[in-house]
This record gives structure tokens, C-alpha cells and sequence, in this order.
């Protein structure tokens, strides 16, 4: 199947190109290659700080060498003048690499007994959220709707599935939406399964099948940086561990382990074992890579107890409610009470000192206080706590307290309820776990180097295989260019003499193509003038919907530039010409149902106004048997005011 670089922090399935080898946290920092990354982070919001440095840095290395460069200094200032490189360069680092059901063994398992028991676990009429995160071109996302469709009904399927699909690479989501796949692409799925979820789409390619199509949602998520999706039954991760180091694995493997739902299920790529995580996910699989959620300590399924009786007389309650208060502000966990309209109600000490709250913050709203945001967002976690009055727990949470002190902290919100099931309000506990963190780390450096050193060598075998491949096709091309060569010589000889003429026919020519240049500029020019004269709008597409002309009366009614739609699916223009209503009509003209169609449409023209439009198709004739796209003629049916 498929998986990350979407490697990418986000990540999509990227195979390595390059062996790597195992990196210590003690590496040596290179000054200029990390501004380099932190310039990348900065201007295009791809974070490649956490990737282990030597395959980045050789993958960097190879890109610079292409355009003759050799220092990160010249390739920063390079990337400044030309933004252009972004696109080359990234497609350098993440390698797309992915296929439909790729590693077949590992799918078959997953279809005969993983999903089986994830569904058993889901009622029958609950959704089924899927997660596939480095989606990269969408083949795994596909893969996974197949597979649901199949054993679900497509009726079932359309009802009740949703499949997010999100990696950090644009250009791959962009290819992925189109969900338009080669006969090359398509030839290893499994039997029947070509004819039963695509449609062919001409000139060797598929489309996947609409129905399905909308229940796969796309999108960009960066693995390191965003917020995951919650409550995941199944979530796909394949190949995407691999390219980071120790830290920034931990922080996505806690990340994925808060998407699942308790039954959720994580299916990893083969070159990833997760052997240092075993407190937050345990191997269904541990051969084919599948894993479910760990279960969690009891403390946090332990909810508010129910406040008991109070005291009978004033003065033993009130020194058990003195003794209860010193209690809380004498605890070492820091702690604060929030009231049920998100007021900050109660603040222990050890909460004052390490969050920098003082009694004037008592009464002040939650979300004016920084403690809602820092060290991450508890707004949104907050609000969740009081709708299902389920205690949530935030585990590893990286903050950088001071330039000096990095803390590492475990948060638990716990709602508060009373003896008639009241919400009273919402307690959150802040745990320094730095210490702790700081020993496991150095207990799984063994685990840590074992998983790297298995990672390398698949990689390496990999490479292996394809320099194998790549070294028999050099030797047989050698073979053929010295044949080549040899017929070569004897013809240069002949030929050299055949250039001498050709080269006065040449210049002949020259004048003649100059001359012909000089008249097709001439028309195009004159085209333009008569475009451009024409009070309509003219829009012309080619026969697969893909705008070829757009006239300036069509920029002047809908705000988008030639450059902006030339090249553009005519249905993807982001415009207020309803596209929808001329779809029918675009296409009866283009596949000879009519020879001309004419409608009135409602639109918003590009300063925000409604329009009334006669829009005019008629074939484009190209001098072959069929049209070779259709002209779109747009006239406003009564004078428009000023705007």
C-alpha cells in the first residue's frame, strides 16, 4: 500500500533512497544547515527540524549538487531569489512513494481479522471514522474504501464511513482529490476490484467511482506540528515513523495514540516497530505491523467522586472545609478549579508558581488567561470535558518554560459532578513528568538504537535491490550504445558531408520561418484584438473541460486573471460563474448531442453582484470528426448598474 513521506511530518509513503545510519541526540548541530531548516519552517511551514539529519542532509546535498551548488549558504540565498526551487527541493525530500494495497500480505490481514473485530466494536448504525495519515497520491485512502466498501455495501458504506486522508505535500493532495490513476497504477488490485470502483476515464487511465469518492476527505496535517483527529477507529501510519528522530517519533506515536478510540486500531509500515512505545500502544501483529491502543492506568477512568454528607455543626465543618483548602493549596501538583461558567475559581501554590497565576487572576475568565493556550490549547479540551463529562488526559507535553527550563507535563481536566450528576465545574491538574521522561528516554536508548538499526537495514536492502536493477539496465544499455557507436561513426562521415548542403537549405529556411513567424504573430494579435473588442465574455475549453482562452470581457466579470484559469478544470474555477449548470450543456455540444445550446443563469459577478448571464455554448470545430472542445459566449442580459 502506501505511506508517508505524506515522511512528511503529515506524511505519505516514502520509501528511503539513501542507507542511513543511526543518530545519536548528541549529534553535532551544523549552524547553516539548521537556519536552512528553520528558513524552510518559516517561509513554506514545512517543518523538517525533527527528520534525522544524515538522510536529510544527503537528500539536501544531492538537490544542491543539481544546481551546482555546494554550501547551505548558497542554497538559502538561493531559495530567497528563486521561490521556485521550493517545489523541486521538497519533492527531493519527500519521495513519493505508494501503490493500491501495498505489501498484500499485510492488507489481507487486515481485511480477514482486523477490521472484522474494529467493526464488532462499532454499533451498527454508529460512524466509522478512518484515518490515513501521509496519504501522499491517495491510493492508500482508496485502498481503504475499497476494502470497507466490500465488506460493508456501498450503501452502508456512503452512509457511515469517513476516511481522512491528509499528508503535508499539496502537489500529492492536489493529485490525490482528482483520484485519477494509470493502467499502470491500477494493475495490481485485486481481481474484479478495477471493473467494480472505477470508471474508466480514456487514453489508459481510471477515475475512482464518484459514490465512494465523497466519503474520502482530504487534507493537509503535519504529523510534528498540527492537532490530530480524534476519535479514529482505524488509523493507517505507514512509513511515516521512519524518517524521524527518537523525540519527534515519541510526540507523534503520543499524538496518534490520542486519535484512536480505545479499540483503535494503528497500522504501521514494515520498517516500524514501535518497541519504545510499548505504554502507549501493544502489538495485535507485531509481524504485519498492527497495534491497538494501550490500556490506560486505572487512575485516569476514576471520575470526580460524589461529595458525601456534609458534617453535622458549624464548627467541624468548617474546619474540615479550612483543612480541605489547605490541603489543595499544599499539594505538590499543581492545580486550578474552573466554575461552570470558565471562571478560574481555585489556585493551589505549586499552580501559582508554575504557571505564573496570582490571586487577582481568581475570578477572571478561563480563555483571557495564558494557562488556556500554554503549554498547549485547553479550550477546546475544556469544552469537550463539560459536553461528555469524561475526563481527559494530555500526555508529554513538551514546554519551554523559560530559554533555560524545558518541562515535560502530563495535564488531566476531571469534571467535577455532584450527588445529583450536577457539573459543579472542571479541575486541571498539571504533572511534572520532566524527570521521569528524561530516565525512560535513557531506559529505551537500546530499544531506540535496535528499531533504527532494522530501519536502516530495510532501507539499505531496498537500495540494494533497486541498484541491482538499475546496474543490469546500464550494462545492457552499454552493450547497445557501443553497437550504436561503431554504426555511428561510419555514419558521421556520410553525414557531415550531407550538413555542408543542409546548411545552405537551412538558411534558406530560416528566412522563410522568420517570415511565417512575423505573420502568426500578426494573427495572434489580431485574435486578441478581436477577443478583446467583443463585449461577451469568451471562455473556450478543450474536450477534457481544461480552459484554453479567457477573454478580458471574462476577467472583467469574474475577477480571475488569464493566468489564473488557463490550464485550470473549468469546474474547479474558484468564481461566481455557476460551472454546475453549464456542465450539461458544455458537454452535449462537445459530444455532438447538439449543435448549439443556449441558457440563462444567476450569477454573482466579481464585484459581488447578482447577474442575470445568457450563456451561448457552440462545438469548437478543429477540423478533425469531432469537436475539439466548446466556446462559451456570456452576455449580461440588461445593463448593470456602476460595480
Amino acid at each position: 500500500m502506501a505511506e508517508e513521506p505524506t515522511e512528511k511530518s503529515g506524511a505519505s509513503p516514502r520509501d528511503p533512497v539513501v542507507p542511513r545510519v543511526p543518530e545519536s541526540r548528541s549529534e553535532p548541530s551544523d549552524p547553516a544547515f539548521e537556519g536552512l531548516l528553520q528558513y524552510l519552517k518559516e517561509s513554506r511551514a514545512f517543518d523538517f527540524t525533527g527528520y534525522k539529519r544524515a538522510s536529510l542532509k544527503r537528500r539536501v546535498q544531492h538537490h544542491m549538487r543539481s544546481v551546482g551548488l555546494s554550501t547551505w549558504e548558497e542554497y538559502h540565498d538561493h531559495l530567497q531569489v528563486h521561490p521556485e526551487e521550493f517545489t523541486t527541493l521538497f519533492n527531493t525530500i519527500l519521495i513519493n512513494v505508494t501503490s493500491f494495497f501495498r505489501d498484500r500480505e499485510a492488507w489481507d490481514l487486515l481485511a480477514d481479522h482486523i477490521l472484522p473485530g474494529v467493526l464488532a466494536g462499532i454499533g451498527d448504525n454508529e460512524p466509522i471514522r478512518i484515518w490515513s495519515a501521509g496519504c501522499a497520491t491517495g491510493q492508500e485512502a482508496y485502498s481503504l474504501a475499497m476494502m470497507l466498501a466490500a465488506r460493508l455495501g456501498t450503501d452502508n458504506f456512503r452512509g457511515r464511513v469517513k476516511i481522512y486522508a491528509t499528508d503535508v505535500d499539496e502537489e500529492a493532495l492536489a493529485v490525490a482529490r482528482q483520484a485519477v490513476y494509470t493502467d499502470k497504477e491500477v494493475a495490481d488490485l485485486p481481481e474484479g476490484y478495477l471493473q467494480t470502483y472505477f470508471e474508466p476515464a480514456g487514453g489508459g487511465r481510471w477515475i475512482f467511482h464518484r459514490d465512494l469518492r465523497r466519503s474520502v476527505i482530504f487534507g493537509r496535517n503535519d504529523l510534528v506540528q498540527d492537532a490530530p483527529i480524534s476519535r479514529i477507529d482505524l488509523l493507517a501510519c505507514r512509513n511515516a515513523l521512519m524518517y524521524f528522530n527518537a523525540e519527534t517519533q515519541s510526540r507523534i506515536v503520543s499524538r496518534l495514540g490520542f486519535a484512536l478510540k480505545p479499540n483503535g486500531v494503528l497500522f504501521l509500515g514494515k520498517a516500524e516497530m514501535l518497541l519504545n512505545h510499548t505504554a502507549t500502544f501493544e502489538p495485535i501483529d507485531l509481524k504485519r505491523r498492527f497495534f491497538r491502543k494501550a490500556v490506560r492506568s486505572a487512575v485516569e477512568n476514576i471520575s470526580h467522586p460524589h461529595p458525601g454528607p456534609a458534617p453535622s455543626g458549624d464548627a467541624p465543618f468548617t474546619d474540615v472545609q479550612h483543612l480541605r483548602n489547605e490541603a489543595f493549596l499544599a499539594s505538590p501538583v499543581a492545580q486550578i478549579v474552573l466554575n461552570t461558567d470558565n471562571e478560574l475559581a481555585m489556585v493551589n501554590h505549586r499552580a501559582a508558581t508554575l504557571l505564573s497565576l496570582s490571586e487577582r487572576d481568581v475570578g477572571r475568565p478561563f480563555h483571557e488567561l495564558e494557562v488556556s493556550y500554554r503549554p498547549t490549547e485547553l479550550r477546546a479540551q475544556l469544552a469537550a470535558v463539560q459536553d461528555t463529562r469524561m475526563p481527559v488526559w494530555l500526555h508529554d507535553l513538551e514546554w519551554n518554560r523559560t530559554p533555560n527550563e524545558a518541562l515535560t507535563l502530563d495535564v488531566q481536566l476531571v469534571p467535577m459532578i455532584d450527588g445529583r450528576s450536577r457539573l459543579l465545574g472542571v479541575t486541571v491538574l498539571f504533572t511534572d513528568v520532566t524527570r521521569f521522561r528524561q530516565l525512560q528516554r535513557e531506559l529505551e536508548s537500546t530499544n531506540r538504537q535496535l528499531e533504527t538499526a532494522y530501519e536502516e537495514l530495510q532501507s539499505t536492502n531496498e537500495e540494494l535491490e533497486t541498484t541491482n536493477e538499475e546496474l543490469q539496465s546500464t550494462v545492457e544499455e552499454l552493450e547497445t550504445t557501443n553497437e550504436e557507436l561503431q554504426s555511428t561513426n561510419e555514419e558521421l562521415e556520410t553525414m557531415n558531408e550531407e550538413l555542408q548542403s543542409m546548411n545552405d537549405e537551412l538558411q534558406v529556411t530560416n528566412e522563410e520561418l522568420r517570415d511565417r513567424t512575423n505573420e502568426i504573430s500578426s494573427l495572434n494579435h489580431f485574435m486578441e484584438a478581436i477577443l478583446g473588442s467583443l463585449r461577451a465574455g469568451v471562455v473556450v475549453v478543450n474536450r477534457d473541460m481544461i480552459v484554453q482562452v479567457w477573454n478580458r470581457q471574462a476577467e472583467d466579470l469574474w475577477g480571475l486573471r488569464e493566468q489564473e484559469t488557463v490550464g485550470t478544470h473549468f469546474l474547479n474555477l474558484d468564481s461566481g460563474l455557476p460551472v454546475e449548470q453549464l456542465k450539461t450543456i458544455i458537454r452535449e455540444v462537445i459530444s455532438e448531442t447538439r449543435e448549439s445550446a443556449q441558457i440563462v443563469v444567476s450569477a454573482i459577478n466579481r464585484r459581488g453582484r447578482p447577474i442575470e448571464l445568457q450563456i451561448t455554448a457552440t462545438p469548437l470545430l478543429s477540423g478533425g470528426p469531432h469537436p475539439g472542445g466548446a466556446l462559451l459566449m456570456m452576455e449580461t442580459t440588461e445593463e448593470q448598474g456602476p460595480g
